[in-house]
């Protein structure tokens, strides 16, 4: 029996070349510096997102796709199937996590200017897989199909609607139709369980093949304290790492499921009132609270509300292509203020929204910029004077 796994290790290399794959990994380090810790969030969002793979399918077992099922299979997972209520809990959380580990892992690589050459094409599948994961909240959001789902999705396919000239197409592609309906859901859970995610799956791949490629970026404001430092092994010194808090993760999110389960709420009713002070998931709150302050009207035949909704798609165009707006390979100094005031601007809408969390949002936002930017902001600090 001892022999047994040399065996089959044997039997495999023979048929699948191990051998260049060992080397690699063998070889394969991590740089050392004060913000190595900033390498582990990308692993913490890939965990997360099989974490929700692993979840959702064992969801879709039970959950039915129609407007005249959904709700029950949903109150049927959550009331007869064994551990159903935390697996759906579990799926729940995860997407949260996974959102905001997902913003911090951008945001991190952005401050570290880790998207410029060669690592362009990193950047960029990174990017879409942040919008993806967005998509992703959005069209799971209405699948249990009761009544805070409904009113909130019917709130934002209207959003979507002041876009000029193509805002109307947009709805009726969004919602199948004129109106939220049975068939918004079918088309809904067909985004959420197929299209979504085989294009995540697609852009994941080409991501974690050019961060294998590539290696782990160096900022280059931290080239030479890197040098100072021996490499990090990947295997086993920074793997052991990464299971480390994946194992923290999935603690947390059993924690979070047992003690805060998801609620499922009253069916859903077009014909009933729409609730007051519908609000967003947190990763759109930011948007939402923007719409709400502008104003009536129109300026230029243009709605004023289509102004912010025409710049945030702007503003992710731009985030796109950030590795070709900043070519130097010194310096950043511009793009590091811009970060700092469109990220205090995102936290501030969001922390506005969910008033009585301010002081808290507030003050983790203030520790991460201390902790992710002092040397960075210490730097800017010398050349002024």
């Amino acid at each position: 029996m001892t022999k047994f796994p040399l065996k089959l290790i044997e039997w495999l290399e023979v048929r699948v070349p191990l051998e260049p794959l060992r080397k690699a990994v063998e070889h394969k380090t991590v740089p050392s510096h004060r913000y190595t810790v900033c390498y582990y969030f990308g692993g913490m969002t890939l965990f997360l997102f099989l974490i929700q793979i692993v979840t959702g399918i064992l969801l879709m077992l039970y959950y039915r796709p129609s407007a005249s099922e959904a709700f029950e299979s949903v109150e049927f997972i959550m009331t007869k199937v064994p551990f159903g209520w935390l697996i759906r809990s579990i799926h729940s959380w995860s997407a949260n996590l996974m959102i905001f580990f997902a913003f911090v892992h951008l945001v991190t690589v952005y401050f570290m200017r880790a998207y410029q050459k060669p690592r362009e094409i990193t950047w960029m599948t990174g990017s879409v897989m942040l919008f993806l994961a967005m998509a992703f909240g959005f069209s799971g959001y209405l699948l249990p199909w009761n009544q805070l789902a409904f009113f909130a999705t019917n709130v934002g396919t209207d959003i979507a609607g002041a876009v000029p000239v193509i805002g109307e197409y947009i709805v009726r592609f969004l919602r199948g139709g004129d109106r939220v309906a049975g068939g918004t859901l079918s088309r809904f859970y067909g985004w959420h369980v197929a299209i979504l995610p085989a294009i995540t799956t697609g852009v994941l791949g080409i991501h974690l093949i050019l961060v294998q490629m590539q290696g782990m970026s160096t900022p280059p404001s931290l080239e030479q304290e890197a040098r100072k430092h021996r490499p990090m092994r990947f295997l086993p010194d920074f793997l052991l790492r990464d299971l480390f808090g994946w194992t923290l993760a999935l603690a947390l999110l059993a924690t979070l499921a047992a003690f805060s389960p998801g609620e499922l709420g009253v069916k859903a009713d077009p014909f009933a009132p729409a609730f007051k002070d519908i609000k967003p998931e947190w990763y759109f709150m930011f948007m939402f609270e923007t719409l709400k302050v502008m104003p009536g009207g129109e300026f230029l035949g243009i709605e004023y509300e289509a102004i912010p909704i025409l710049l945030f798609g702007l503003g992710g165009l731009i985030l796109f292509f950030v590795p070709f707006f900043d070519r130097k390979a010194a310096g950043g100094t511009g793009f590091c203020i811009a970060g700092l005031i469109i990220t205090a601007y995102v936290v501030g809408m969001t922390a506005w929204g969910y008033r009585s969390f301010l002081p808290i949002l507030i003050l983790l936002f203030t520790a991460l910029v201390i902790f992710l930017f002092r040397y960075p902001l210490r730097k800017l600090r010398k050349k002024g004077e």
